[in-house]
């Protein structure tokens, strides 16, 4: 649904269902699974900030953190977008937090720093309650299959960089996000 009638659906989806609010979390579930979705336990492999209007903060491959077009992003992959609402945030303090990474490089190794910054990360390391305190903690990163084994796409993944496959070390994924008790899915 990678076309305009899915843009439709969304459109109409936000004007009959609850109206999206800045600070939204918009979850992205591939049509078919990926290297992301088979070591992580939930169907997202991709997070954007909702800002209001045709905007969305994200952090993608090859751009980094940057403020995209809504309309695009909807378009760039196939598969569907849910809507998630963050309960107890600061969102305009989070917001804020957020744009303060944007010109940072995209973290293409899921490393724990924030000179370069993935997709989760971004919500992770901005999303503050109304004392400033991070609402998403940081979770042990997986690699591995249900039998818990580490993927071989991941071992060559990061065998290929010279690195070892940061299993356990501590970040965060769009599935965790959308699973929290703290991220409220929304209807269409």
């Amino acid at each position: 649904m990678k076309t305009l009638p899915f843009l439709l659906m969304l459109s109409a989806c936000y004007t009959a269902c609850q109206t999206p609010h800045r600070g939204d979390l918009l979850f992205h579930l591939p049509a078919t699974g990926n290297h992301i979705t088979e070591v992580t336990q939930g169907t997202a492999d991709h997070v954007v900030i909702y800002l209001g209007g045709d905007s969305v903060l994200e952090s993608i491959p090859g751009k980094g953190v940057v403020v995209s077009r809504l309309s695009t992003m909807l378009q760039r992959e196939s598969g569907q977008y849910v809507r998630g609402r963050v309960r107890d945030v600061d969102a305009e303090r989070s917001i804020s937090n957020a744009c303060s990474f944007i010109g940072r490089p995209y973290d293409s190794v899921f490393s724990s720093t924030t000179e370069a910054i993935y997709c989760s990360e971004l919500v992770q390391q901005s999303y503050v309650d109304k004392q400033g305190k991070l609402l998403f903690q940081p979770i042990a990163m997986s690699f591995h299959d249900s039998m818990g084994h580490i993927t071989s796409y991941w071992q060559d993944f990061y065998s290929s960089r010279g690195l070892a496959v940061p299993e356990g070390q501590p970040g965060s994924n769009p599935a965790n996000l959308m699973s929290q008790t703290k991220t409220k899915r929304l209807k269409r």
